[in-house]
């Protein structure tokens, strides 16, 4: 963006590996920043965080941190977006909130900007980031929806630790060594660190990520079946998930299904799309073993999508393989883009 008389922002959870990539994307990005506030609760306040050369020092978030605040980012987990996002949103900011807390709450908007950036008119206060998986799967899906429309998606996920967070990250790295030199290692984190039991994830998979419902679904999933269709404005679309932690550090992958409305497509008419799509990358070239892998997706903002084909027996589906650097496009980025988008389309004023 270009540099404008800037506008005060304060990231909650400045401290954190998503408030920490967020602070550095409104950096690189260039984003009109007269005051900066860095918060966090009790436990990291009075930390140092150098931003541009800068020092500042992390304060414990209370509702009165955000008076005169213009945009607020908020990942630092749901009870704290629970009780301050509503407090300053009161105090006159714009809450950016990448936790569930206010996803499917009607009078709250879900944007991914290439898909639904015009949505941010109608906040009340707060503007929701989606979850991870479910921003890189509509950043791919939404240009063949405009064009050819959607009537059902079919996906599976193969998602990093680092979705779980930095103990995650950590458990696989202690269990790979642990396992390599022979050792025991006991489980503490995953699936889901409040469950009764707990899964090894070096040299493994879990289909597991959240807990489950009594649909037989995990939260994940319906997260992604339901934030869906509110971001599409389509509730007769047809959505399914199954979601499965890797062993890998950083990159989510998804396998998609996908059916059309339109008649006569072809696997190249839909690469085609791709190509010119905002914020897709094609990588699709089989005979070269060209394709989207998270290891190389790490510390990109865009969404890369490849082995794109047509269904044997199905003229209207399609197959492809999505991947995007979950913490980035699938939380700091995307979060930064919808402040742009508050900024770009005048919904935010300038000083």
């Amino acid at each position: 963006m270009d540099r404008q008389t800037g506008l005060n922002v304060a990231v909650v959870g400045a401290t954190g590996a998503v408030g920490q990539q967020m602070i550095e994307t409104l950096v690189t990005r260039n984003f009109p920043i007269e005051k900066l506030v860095l918060l966090s609760s009790s436990r990291s306040a009075g930390k140092i965080v150098t931003v541009n050369g800068k020092e500042y020092v992390v304060e414990e978030a209370r509702p009165e941190s955000f008076e005169g605040i213009d945009i607020a980012l908020f990942s630092a987990g749901g009870s704290v977006s629970k009780e301050l996002a509503p407090e300053a949103a009161k105090r006159g900011a714009i809450v950016i909130d990448n936790t569930s807390a206010f996803r499917m709450d009607q009078e709250v908007p879900l944007v991914v900007p290439e898909v639904n950036e015009e949505d941010v008119h109608t906040h009340k206060g707060i503007i929701a980031n989606p979850n991870c998986s479910t921003i890189q799967m509509v950043v791919a899906l939404e240009p063949i929806r405009k064009k050819f429309g959607l009537k059902k998606i079919i996906v599976s996920t193969y998602q990093a630790v680092s979705g779980a967070g930095a103990a995650a990250i950590e458990e696989l790295k202690e269990e790979t060594r642990a396992i390599l030199a022979g050792e025991e290692y006991e489980p503490k984190v995953l699936p889901v660190k409040s469950a009764d039991r707990h899964y090894q994830i070096a040299f493994n998979a879990i289909p597991q990520i959240d807990m489950f419902d009594d649909s037989g679904f995990t939260l994940e999933e319906l997260k992604m079946i339901n934030e869906t269709k509110k971001i599409m404005h389509d509730q007769s679309l047809q959505v399914a998930a199954t979601c499965v932690r890797l062993p890998v550090e950083t990159g989510h992958s998804e396998s998609l299904y996908f059916e059309i409305e339109s008649d006569g497509v072809s696997a190249d008419d839909i690469r085609e799309l791709l190509k010119e799509a905002p914020g897709v990358v094609l990588q699709d070239d089989p005979v070269n073993q060209v394709y989207p892998m998270p290891a190389d997706c790490v510390g990109k903002q865009d969404v890369f999508v490849g082995r794109v084909r047509r269904d044997l027996d199905n003229t209207k589906g399609f197959h492809m393989w999505v991947v995007s650097d979950n913490l980035l496009k699938g939380a700091a980025w995307n979060s930064v883009q919808i402040a742009e988008s508050l900024v770009r389309l005048g919904v935010v004023g300038q000083k």
